[in-house]
């Protein structure tokens, strides 16, 4: 059945800001004299939430810097250069698939909501979404409070929704939330990693509106 809200997460998932975040991570893990460094691979057998949990299995000393200072540290480092990042493959039609077939669609992300507005503005995308649900810091905790806020102002069933993401969190978040969950394994998080959250996982956002039944 046809879903009446399709709830995306934005990094990784809309926005490619893949190889963006895996050159920032070792930028700052060289900065802090930390020996590490990460292929795609290795980065996204790492990646996850909460962000200060991902920072120490990186190997940045938060004994050193406070997990505020690299935060800000990395804001100041994404936020300009996040605007040169494009959508993911396929995300442009899956948009536009979802919206010819009356699917309302929303933004739920754990980036800040002044940066995500404008990054949507951006890319040509703001039109596509009744509502972008963001953080009001950049800390990245996560984003079930936000979601189920939302949720709870709703006239639907939340069964009646899909969360499509590309993290295990993403999963987390559908099951607090009640909605079903799609994952994508063309972002932040392997395959093999995803599989393990028990719900269907895409190789590319080209498969979306089949599986959906649109």
């Amino acid at each position: 059945m046809k879903p009446r809200c399709l709830i995306w997460d934005w990094n990784g998932t809309l926005l490619d800001d893949l190889q963006l975040c895996l050159r920032l991570l070792n930028e700052m893990l060289e900065e802090d004299g930390c020996p590490n460094r990460y292929d795609l691979a290795a980065y996204r057998e790492i990646f996850g939430f909460p962000v200060v949990d991902y920072y120490r299995r990186a190997g940045l000393d938060l004994e050193k810097r406070s997990f505020e200072s690299l935060a800000a540290d990395y804001v100041a480092r994404y936020d300009p250069a996040s605007f040169s990042c494009s959508l993911c493959p396929g995300a442009a039609d899956a948009l536009a698939a979802l919206k010819s077939a009356g699917v309302r669609q929303v933004i739920l992300s754990a980036s800040e909501l002044t940066l995500l507005k404008a990054q949507t503005e951006h890319l040509g995308v703001a039109g596509y979404f009744d509502e972008l649900l963001g953080q009001t810091d950049y800390y990245a905790h996560g984003k079930q409070a936000v979601g189920k806020a939302w949720m709870a102002r709703q006239d639907f069933d939340p069964a009646q929704a899909v969360l499509v993401g590309d993290t295990l969190h993403d999963a987390e978040v559908a099951a607090g939330l009640g909605t079903k969950c799609v994952l994508c394994a063309a972002g932040h998080q392997s395959r093999e990693r995803l599989l393990t959250a028990g719900v269907p996982v895409i190789g590319m956002l080209e498969e979306l509106p089949a599986l959906l039944g649109l």
